[in-house]
């Protein structure tokens, strides 16, 4: 495949640590794997497992010991400066500045980026209203929750519309309704608009099953255990069901009503479970 094919190409990367005693520490182990437009690649594994250095080495936070790594056909190794205007970017920890409002942030940004300045205000605006964020755009980012500093770093990553998105655990410290919406306004920009290539790392099956297109989890070592669409992960290595169950008081009323469709006797205070499920 020629790296000018596809947005973004890890090829046989590989990466090792000095450690103190002097036998080099396999961090990554030939690890391969590539991003097209319309596509959201979710890098699974637990701490130790590797992702965080194959996740940084597109970005040159790691370079790798062997292999080779290309955004848009640019090699990162000897080329970030031209790859790294592709690049909308997400750190795990958010890099924002307390005494700058939600506005300033994106102002700023848009200058980093290099935005023409006719389009900026316009492009606020629409990220603001595209984060929910419009509300909190006069506030210092310091005075934000956990939450919505997430938005802000994933609205700066998503400033531009950059075709290759890396988020590093975006929906970290969120509430189950923000991280819902976090899934969607990810999914606009890559399955909906098919304009950009997302790769996400996270800790969660069900995000990765909610964002991504293909997935692939580490192991330590940083191996591949396996690697696919969530649907043949699940089918190969899936071993049960997930069932939930949501519980509602009833009123006297409603219970007898449901004892007499069920044919349960009436007289008793509480029905076995059993009874219940033999009753269907």
């Amino acid at each position: 495949m020629d790296p000018k094919d596809t947005l973004v190409r890890v090829s046989n990367f590989r990466k090792e640590y000095q450690s103190t005693f002097g036998k080099p520490v396999v961090a990554v182990e030939k690890t391969s794997f590539a991003v097209d437009k319309g596509e959201c690649f979710a890098l699974l594994g637990v701490n130790g497992a590797g992702k965080t250095s194959t996740f940084k080495s597109l970005t040159k936070g790691v370079e790798a010991t062997s292999g080779e790594v290309t955004i848009m056909g640019y090699n990162v190794k000897n080329q970030f400066n031209k790859a790294r205007q592709f690049i909308g970017y997400c750190p795990q920890y958010d890099t924002i500045f307390d005494l700058l409002t939600v506005e300033q942030h994106l102002q700023y940004y848009c200058v980093i980026k290099n935005i023409p300045v006719n389009y900026r205000e316009a492009l606020i605006e629409r990220s603001l209203k595209r984060l929910r964020l419009s509300i909190y755009k006069n506030k210092f980012a310091g005075t934000l929750s956990g939450g919505n500093k997430r938005k802000l770093s994933v609205a700066i990553a998503l400033l531009g519309n950059p075709p290759v998105i890396l988020l590093d655990e975006p929906s970290a410290g969120m509430d189950p309704e923000a991280r819902r919406f976090m899934w969607g306004v990810v999914a606009q920009a890559t399955q909906v608009s098919k304009k950009s290539g997302v790769i996400i790392t996270t800790h969660s099956m069900e995000e990765a099953e909610a964002l991504s297109t293909k997935l692939g989890i580490q192991v330590k070592g940083g191996v591949f255990k396996c690697f696919g669409s969530t649907q043949h992960v699940k089918n190969k290595f899936g071993t049960g069901y997930e069932i939930e169950v949501k519980l509602s008081t009833l009123s006297d009323e409603e219970l007898t009503a449901m004892r007499r469709k069920l044919s349960l006797p009436l007289d008793k205070e509480r029905i076995p479970l059993q009874e219940i499920a033999n009753a269907f």
